[in-house]
């Protein structure tokens, strides 16, 4: 088999209507639209429009709040870390957000990078990040490393 001799299963795509193109086609003269009013009409979208009734999205209870400046951190659990390590993708002498991002640990920093306790980390590191858990902190101590939380950059 070749590239030009690659063609899709018959009827996996059907043929596309062409409307309004006479009325042999059975779909010409108002092209399956019927007659007059809005929906016959171009650049219309209605979805959603219940006639006038109240929507549904109007109807159902409204609840809590959404911030709208919230921070949005990148997770990173201890484990991965620890992963990433012994894989020798990161040096535990100094691991930043910068370093994180670099190794493909996570893919981008957002508003910071936040370290979590899952898992466990052996090795000595000395790790910067805009956030962690006072677990995490703990356990990279008890591991004979540090955990610095860098105060967030002001924008």
């Amino acid at each position: 088999m070749k590239l030009h001799e690659l063609r899709d299963n018959p009827g996996a795509s059907p043929k596309r209507t062409r409307v309004g193109r006479g009325p042999g086609s059975g779909k010409g003269k108002m092209g399956g639209r019927g007659i007059k009013g809005q929906k016959s009409r171009s650049g219309v979208s209605i979805n959603g429009y219940e006639g006038g009734q109240m929507p549904l999205y109007q109807r159902l209870p409204k609840r809590g709040f959404n911030k709208p400046n919230r921070k949005e951190y990148a997770v990173i659990n201890l484990g991965l870390i620890q992963k990433f390590i012994d894989a020798g993708k990161l040096d535990a002498a100094s691991i930043t957000e910068d370093s994180l991002v670099a190794a493909g640990v996570v893919r981008r920093k957002l508003d910071g990078v936040r370290v979590l306790a899952k898992g466990e980390i052996t090795a000595k590191a000395t790790i910067s990040v805009t956030g962690a858990s006072k677990a995490a902190v703990e356990a990279v101590e008890k591991a004979g490393g540090a955990l610095t939380v860098a105060a967030a950059a002001a924008e």
